[in-house]
């Protein structure tokens, strides 16, 4: 369908400059996660390297973008998406953690912008474009079984 050939390109595109960003500007988005990632990286046996998992993070997600720009896995790409922007929607925008108004409502706007996107991706990982889903084969499996079980009793 041509909505989809549009659309998702569309929605990739954000997800696709994030990732590109902290691949190429992994210090800034490695500062934000600082304040969640040091003190976990305390209790594991390995250290974190903040920059390395924030370019690691970017460049999945860029893959991820491109997937579903393409069509190829496009419900497997946009729910990856959502999931690695989820944490990227808590860690990066603490809008509860300050008192300044204006800095406030700047990280509940990327906030809110974040929780669009996952949003967006979400509904995206749900399009079986006009095929039947897996819940669907899976009771239509159940029911052949039943029949088949009944007809054999």
């Amino acid at each position: 369908m041509l909505l989809r050939r549009i659309a998702r390109p569309l929605l990739a595109s954000w997800f696709f400059l994030e990732g590109v960003d902290a691949v190429r500007y992994p210090t800034a988005h490695a500062e934000r996660a600082a304040p969640v990632l040091n003190p976990l990286s305390e209790r594991l046996p390995i250290a974190i390297e903040t920059r390395r998992l924030a370019q690691a993070h970017g460049a999945a997600l860029a893959g991820c973008a491109v997937m579903l720009a393409i069509g190829k896995a496009p419900r497997t790409a946009a729910f990856a998406l959502a999931a690695l922007t989820a944490p990227v929607a808590v860690v990066g925008q603490p809008f509860w953690s300050t008192r300044d108004p204006q800095l406030r409502a700047d990280y509940l706007r990327g906030f809110l912008r974040n929780v669009g996107m996952i949003g967006g991706a979400l509904v995206a990982a749900a399009d079986t474009e006009g095929k039947p889903g897996l819940a669907w084969r899976i009771g239509q499996s159940r029911e052949r079984r039943a029949k088949a079980h009944a007809q054999s009793s």
